[in-house]
C-alpha cells in the first residue's frame, strides 16, 4: 500500500509537453516502458561497467547493472511503501547519459569539453530523456514525468542547475524544475533517494563478483573488508563445504552481505521516516535525506567501497585499458570536432562551434564501446582496444 509520503502518479507535477492519461496505465508504468524501449536503453548491453565489453560474456554491463538497481529498488519500495513502478524508471534510466568505457570515457569526454560546458554522465542522462531520444513527432525526448526525471539527476552544480531551470516549463506550483532543489538544497523524493542507495548496493556487490570472477581481485583479499569478510565467516560457519567451493562461497556471502544492507537501510530508513513524520512528498522535500543506512552500515560500505577502488579500480591492468579508452575517446573528438561530416549522423558544419562541440560529445557518449573502436579504427587506422 503506497505511504501518504510516496510520489503519487495520479498527482505527478506533469510532463514538459502536457498529454492525455493513457487509458490502462499510471504517469511511471507509461515512464518506464518509454524507457524500455528507448534506443539509449538498448545501447547499454554494450557499455561498460568495470570491464570492457568484448572482455568476457559474463561480466556486468550498464544495461545488467541498471536491471539489478531496478530490482533491488522495486524490493525495498514495496516494503517502504513507496511507488515500485517510479523505483524502476529511475533505475533503468539513471545511467542512460553514460559513455562508452565507462568513467575513463567520461572523464575524457569532460577533458574534451572543458571551455564548452563540460560533461557529465547525469547531465547527459537527463538530456537523453529530455532531449537526444527521437521516438515522438510532436516533441524531442522521452517527455517523462517530472519525478522520473528529478531521480535522474541525482548530482547537479549550482551553475548547471540554474542552465537547466532556464529552460524548464512552468509547472504551475510554483516549485520550479528539476534544477529548482540544488538551488534551495532540498531534497528529491523517497523514490530517487532509494534508488541512490539501491545503486550503490548493487554496484559493490557485483563488482566483487567480476573483480574476483576476472582474476584481478583473489576471495582471500576481500575477506580481509570487515563488511564481506563478516558474512563470508558466516557462510562457512552454516554449510563447512563452501571453503572447497569457492565460487558458491563467494555468491552465499555476497547473497547474505545483500541482504544485510537491504534489511539495514530499510529499518534505518523507516526509523527516520517515523521521526521526521513527513505528511506528504512535499514535506519529504524539506528534510534532511531520509533514505539511510545505519552509520554502522555505513562505515563498513565505505571500507569496502575503499577497497575496491584501491584494489580493482586502480589495478595496473584495469588503468592500462582505461587509458587507452581515453586515448579512443580523444582521438574520435578531435576528428569529429574537425570533420563533423565523418558522424555518420552528421551535422552542420557551418553550425556555431560551441554547438558543434555539443553535438560532438552527444554523439560519442551515445556509443557503445564496440562502435567507438571500431570508429577510432576507421577514422585512425589504429587498433587501441581489441
Amino acid at each position: 500500500m503506497r505511504s501518504p509520503y510516496a510520489s503519487d502518479p495520479a498527482q505527478s507535477r506533469g510532463r514538459r509537453h502536457p498529454q492525455s492519461p493513457a487509458p490502462t496505465r499510471t504517469e511511471f508504468q507509461r515512464d518506464r516502458d518509454r524507457i524500455v524501449h528507448s534506443t539509449a536503453f538498448r545501447r547499454l548491453v554494450y557499455k561498460t561497467q568495470v570491464f570492457l565489453n568484448h572482455e568476457g560474456d559474463l561480466f556486468r554491463t550498464r544495461l545488467t547493472h541498471s536491471l539489478e538497481v531496478a530490482q533491488l529498488g522495486r524490493s525495498m519500495a514495496r516494503t517502504l511503501g513507496l511507488d515500485e513502478d517510479l523505483v524502476e524508471a529511475i533505475a533503468l534510466a539513471h545511467d542512460l547519459g553514460h559513455t562508452p568505457f565507462g568513467h575513463a570515457g567520461q572523464d575524457a569526454l569532460d577533458a574534451c569539453m572543458a571551455g564548452h560546458g563540460g560533461f557529465e554522465h547525469n547531465l547527459q542522462s537527463l538530456r537523453v530523456v529530455d532531449h537526444l531520444e527521437e521516438r515522438y513527432p510532436d516533441f524531442d525526448g522521452l517527455n517523462l514525468c517530472f519525478e522520473t526525471r528529478e531521480g535522474i539527476l541525482k548530482h547537479c552544480s549550482r551553475h548547471n542547475a540554474e542552465l537547466i531551470e532556464a529552460q524548464e516549463p512552468s509547472f504551475g506550483d510554483g516549485q520550479g524544475g528539476v534544477g529548482a532543489r540544488f538551488l534551495r538544497r532540498a531534497q528529491p523524493g523517497l523514490e530517487a533517494q532509494l534508488c541512490n542507495l539501491a545503486d550503490e548496493i548493487a554496484y559493490n556487490a557485483h563488482d566483487i563478483d567480476d573483480g574476483v570472477r576476472s582474476g584481478l581481485i583473489e576471495l582471500a583479499q576481500v575477506q580481509q573488508v570487515p563488511l564481506f569478510g563478516r558474512f563470508s565467516e558466516q557462510a562457512a560457519r552454516a554449510n563447512v563445504e563452501l571453503v572447497h567451493k569457492p565460487r558458491r562461497w563467494l555468491y552465499e556471502t555476497v547473497r547474505l552481505m545483500l541482504s544485510s544492507q537491504i534489511y539495514d537501510l530499510m529499518d534505518s530508513t523507516q526509523a527516520a521516516i517515523a521521526l521526521a513524520a513527513p505528511a506528504d512528498v512535499q514535506a519529504v522535500r524539506n528534510c534532511p535525506p531520509l533514505v539511510q543506512f545505519s552509520p554502522a552500515m555505513q562505515q563498513e560500505t565505505a571500507q569496502l567501497k575503499a577497497f575496491l577502488f584501491a584494489s580493482l579500480y586502480r589495478h595496473p591492468r584495469v588503468l592500462e585499458t582505461m587509458d587507452k579508452a581515453r586515448q579512443v575517446v580523444g582521438d574520435l573528438f578531435a576528428a569529429y570536432v574537425n570533420d563533423p561530416a565523418a558522424m555518420q549522423a552528421g551535422a552542420d558544419a557551418s553550425a556555431p562551434q560551441a554547438q558543434t562541440y555539443r553535438r560532438v560529445a552527444d554523439y560519442i557518449a551515445g556509443m557503445t564501446d564496440r562502435f567507438a573502436s571500431r570508429e577510432h579504427q576507421r577514422l585512425t587506422g589504429r587498433v587501441l582496444l581489441a
